[in-house]
């Protein structure tokens, strides 16, 4: 009988031979919520029904309404009024429309059990997709940005209101559309997420001014978190103002109330 000496490939030095020294365990926290945002980015970006809701529509909507005079956006250019209210947009189609969309689906088909049971937490999974969102919000601003100033866009303003309204703007609509992936049925938030898109997309501010729905509707639909988001990016980039307390208010409120209720009631399975 031949006896070997030595150490083994991949043995650690001091190891006696034929032994092993295995080190099971999770991967660090910070690079399991990392896998998983780039991975939730990816599938995003791949989805052609996301791609319409996020990059589409928004951009086709500017273009097309700030080069052919279809509705009365007042004085000044059209561009300078529509690009706050698409950007608004544009953050509440991919934080609440495109994420309750596809969470619901993921919790349909098992998805988010099975990511629950493995070693990265829950609040981190949470956490992933934020971040995941928060980059798609990132492209479609840049991307709106260059077509709006190619369009003849002239912003005003302080950036440090804007960044605050949108990070706002996005726990908002977060909150709204994870208690709604939460709380129904698949095809029941597929329905009322295109709904409520379409709904706000019109009654928002976003492209028709507030004051065309009277003085009493306009009170209602401006506490909505859209019109808040579009008329606080509107007064900062198109109107130069400070600070808008008070969209940044009844975002924060509306953030506070979405994310509460979506951690209470959001159901995995």
């Amino acid at each position: 009988m031949t006896t070997t000496t030595g150490t083994s490939a991949g043995t650690p030095a001091g190891t006696p031979t034929g032994t092993y020294a295995p080190r099971p365990g999770a991967a660090p926290l910070p690079r399991m919520i990392a896998a998983q945002a780039a991975l939730e980015t990816k599938m995003l970006l791949r989805n052609g029904e996301q791609l319409l809701l996020t990059v589409v529509i928004p951009t086709l909507l500017l273009a097309l309404f700030s080069s052919v005079d279809i509705v009365d956006t007042g004085a000044g250019k059209a561009v300078d009024f529509l690009t706050p209210g698409i950007l608004a947009l544009a953050v509440m189609s991919t934080a609440f429309t495109g994420q309750a969309i596809a969470t619901g689906f993921e919790r349909r088909y098992g998805v988010l059990k099975r990511l629950a049971s493995s070693p990265l937490p829950r609040w981190g999974l949470m956490t992933a997709k934020t971040a995941s969102v928060l980059v798609t919000e990132v492209l479609q601003v840049v991307l709106l940005t260059v077509i709006a100033f190619a369009l003849g866009w002239s912003p005003h303003g302080n950036p440090f209101a804007v960044l605050l309204l949108l990070v706002l703007g996005t726990a908002a609509f977060s909150g709204l559309g994870l208690l709604m992936a939460g709380t129904l049925k698949a095809e029941a938030t597929l329905a009322a997420a295109n709904l409520v898109f379409l709904l706000l997309l019109v009654g928002g501010g976003v492209i028709v001014p507030l004051e065309k729905f009277g003085s009493a509707a306009q009170d209602v639909l401006g506490l909505l978190p859209i019109s808040a988001l579009s008329d606080g990016l509107r007064d900062v980039l198109q109107h130069g103002a400070g600070m808008p307390w008070g969209d940044l208010g009844i975002l924060a409120v509306w953030a506070v109330v979405g994310l509460a209720a979506a951690g209470k009631l959001f159901r995995w399975e």
